[in-house]
């Protein structure tokens, strides 16, 4: 019999089972490991063997490393929507939609935000029709419908103020527009789609700053906020939040033929009017007193090129006007009022909401190309 056979004829060998190869498995699973978590990189790793990348990251860590709670954000909107929630109403309107030779009643839905407690809420001009509502109801929180009544209204800015005759309700906070960054929280709040879906929450960021856009033929809204927070058809009136639950725009905008693409207009822009609003019952304007349009519009309209880049251009003095007793001339072109550079009518409107019955202010103008500044004082329009 050869030596190398091991086993007996007589004896077969015996068969190793399962649980047998399961241990021997183990055990070199285990040193295995070992030798890779403490003894690889230790001796090995950089002496003998190369290094491997994952080691190398761990050594040098990622620049500017942010690290971020998940839970974080969600905590944050389910705050601010339980501080903010109660101050957000329903608004539905009557408008009559003339049609050829007919006219017909049409029901509009939108939103609003309560910013004094006796009742006066903050929403968008065309929620309320421009002014134009035969009828407007306000759906309250845990109250009946109430009629509402327009105190005050800019279609140019799609601002708006309502009253209804109630007391101690849920005021909202006001923010500061002017401190918002890209990036940021946004928190809306609103009715998309109706009131079958009130006071809805979604959240995203601030994704831009002092946008554009054209809402129709003629009238572009200017400086607006950009948000990725879902808006929708009814989400018009409602407030933009930041994470302290404070309102920091008016949503009033979706662009339809892009998702994630919603605006709002800047809280700063209709405070000083809400204080005269609630302290006085109404809002006075004050104006200058011309007619007048943009100078690219006004070059394209006439064909002509008035060597100034851009500003407004006074196309007719109204008499008995501030104008006329600053001795305004057509075709001068207001750049200025005060430090508040003038580029379009709009945003001429907008500054002009900052001063009051009396107010002064200086005018840059160019005329016959020569830049000069006049003193003007505001009377109410």
């Amino acid at each position: 019999m050869s030596d190398y056979n091991y086993y007996s004829y007589n004896k077969p060998p015996k068969k190793r089972g399962f649980f047998s190869y399961f241990i021997v498995g183990l055990i070199g699973a285990i040193i295995g490991g070992v030798l890779s978590v403490y003894v690889a990189p230790t001796y090995l790793y950089g002496k003998i063997l190369p290094m491997p990348e994952i080691f190398v990251r761990r050594e040098t860590g990622p620049i500017n490393e942010i690290n971020i709670t998940p839970t974080e954000d969600i905590s944050t909107v389910t705050a601010v929507a339980k501080k903010t929630i109660g101050s957000v109403v329903g608004i539905t309107t009557v408008q009559e939609i003339r049609e050829f030779f007919w006219a017909r009643d049409a029901e509009g839905v939108g939103s609003g935000v309560i910013i004094d407690s006796n009742g006066y809420i903050l929403t968008n001009s065309h929620v309320i029709g421009d002014g134009k509502a035969k009828s407007i109801t306000v759906l309250i929180e845990n109250r009946d419908k109430m009629p509402g009544k327009v105190l005050w209204y800019d279609a140019a800015l799609d601002l708006a103020i309502v009253k209804v005759d109630a007391r101690d309700l849920p005021v909202a906070d006001l923010g500061d527009s002017d401190l918002l960054e890209v990036g940021q929280l946004a928190i809306a709040i609103g009715n998309p789609l109706g009131l079958d879906f009130q006071r809805s929450v979604t959240s995203g960021v601030i994704s831009g700053l002092h946008r554009s856009i054209r809402v129709d033929q003629y009238n572009v809204i200017e400086d607006l906020i950009q948000t990725d927070a879902s808006i929708n058809p009814g989400n018009s009136g409602g407030p933009l939040l930041n994470s302290y639950g404070e309102v920091i725009g008016l949503n009033t905008a979706k662009i339809q033929t892009g998702e994630g693409l919603g605006f709002a207009i800047p809280i700063n822009l209709v405070k000083s009017i809400a204080e005269e609003v609630i302290k006085e019952g109404s809002f006075s304007n004050v104006y200058i007193g011309f007619e007048g349009t943009e100078v690219n519009k006004y070059e394209r309209y006439f064909g002509i090129d008035l060597r100034v880049d851009s500003g407004v251009v006074i196309v007719e003095v109204l008499p008995n006007s501030p104008a006329s007793d600053a001795n305004l001339k057509t075709l001068d072109i207001i750049t200025k009022v005060d430090d508040e550079k003038i580029e379009t009518m709009t945003q001429l409107r907008k500054v002009l909401y900052k001063y009051r019955i009396g107010d002064k202010a200086n005018l840059t103008i160019i005329r016959d190309g020569q830049e000069m500044k006049t003193e003007i004082t505001f009377t109410k329009f």
